[in-house]
């Protein structure tokens, strides 16, 4: 341990979507909804879909060997998985335990940390405590998803929302005054009951009625989740822009969670935000849960619109409902 507060910070990033391309032309076929309707309604084009062989932990195990190989750091110097996921491959052993096998991490502790689409930024809020204090040197924060398991394609109102994915960082102690600034996490479990899933767990355990009741797929009030939403996603970023020091007008980018156009232009619009500003990729991926954030960084990164220096936000809200955000002075 270390009496003196490290800085931490971002020290490498990589992502991972499958192949399988499922467009909105394609649900058409599957469900009573069109491309024009989804598109208005959610600013989505298409999603990923994985395919049966392809598990959480797979897309985890790739999203990490990526993040690892940009922060030239060895699986083997990495003191703790945490993987954010609400589609773990089992209950258990965790999918961070599965993931620290498949990339050989020995010398790491391994958990899995459950906060639905706040998941990644929740578990890079408890990383930066370990390497804050010194407890630990480097940190992987994995977000991952296969949703396309826990949906209903049947179901018109939450089949179109979501994609498979996974997102992954290395985080670490960087240069003083660098890295993550403040990060600010919250809950109002008052409002669990909009978005969740009812069986698998000890309340409703699997059974045949379960499955004949369609229970283990994701059930949303996609109005009251719509109008959360719409209140924290400013809400949260203007939280941990004071908490950092910071205002409105030293962001140089906003990533946001991916999971509907309207709710992202309605937080631009209350932060008085210019649009180029913003990482939007849910055309592509759809809502990809905790995965959503990390995805959408990397790949803002990777495309050269986050540079050295420049003051980033991320924030996202989930199910719980809960919520997360992060200021970032970009460090790599």
């Amino acid at each position: 341990m270390q009496d003196r507060v490290r800085s931490v910070g971002i020290l490498g990033i990589g992502s991972c979507v499958p192949d399988n391309i499922r467009t909105n032309k394609d649900l058409e076929k599957m469900v009573d909804t069109s491309d024009e309707w989804i598109i208005a309604r959610t600013g989505i084009k298409e999603r990923r879909i994985a395919d049966e062989k392809t598990a959480t932990s797979d897309l985890a195990t790739v999203a990490a060997k990526r993040a690892l190989e940009d922060a030239g750091v060895a699986a083997e110097e990495i003191d703790l998985i945490i993987v954010a996921t609400v589609t773990p491959d089992m209950f258990f052993p965790s999918t961070a335990c599965i993931v620290q096998s498949n990339i050989g991490a020995k010398n790491a502790a391994a958990f899995d940390l459950g906060a639905g689409c706040s998941g990644y930024l929740y578990g890079l809020t408890v990383a930066k405590q370990f390497i804050a204090t010194g407890m630990h040197d480097k940190i992987l924060v994995i977000g991952a998803e296969k949703l396309s398991t826990i949906i209903d394609w049947e179901d018109r109102n939450t089949s179109v929302l979501f994609g498979d994915g996974a997102g992954a960082t290395v985080v670490g102690p960087t240069e003083d005054g660098m890295g993550i600034l403040a990060t600010s996490i919250g809950a109002d479990g008052d409002g669990g009951k909009h978005l969740y899933m009812p069986a698998g767990g000890s309340r409703v355990p699997s059974s045949i009625s379960s499955i004949e009741q369609k229970l283990h797929y994701l059930k949303m009030d996609g109005s009251e989740v719509f109008k959360f939403a719409v209140r924290i996603m400013s809400k949260a970023s203007l939280k941990v822009l004071k908490d950092s020091g910071y205002g409105v007008e030293d962001i140089d980018y906003l990533v946001p969670h991916q999971a509907n156009i309207r709710i992202i232009n309605s937080a631009v619009k209350k932060l008085k935000l210019n649009k180029d500003k913003i990482h939007v990729n849910l055309d592509k991926y759809a809502n990809t849960s905790a995965a959503s954030v990390p995805i959408a960084l990397d790949e803002a990164v990777k495309q050269g619109k986050i540079k050295k220096n420049d003051v980033v936000v991320m924030v996202g809200f989930g199910a719980g409902l809960t919520w997360g955000s992060c200021v970032i002075k970009w460090n790599k």
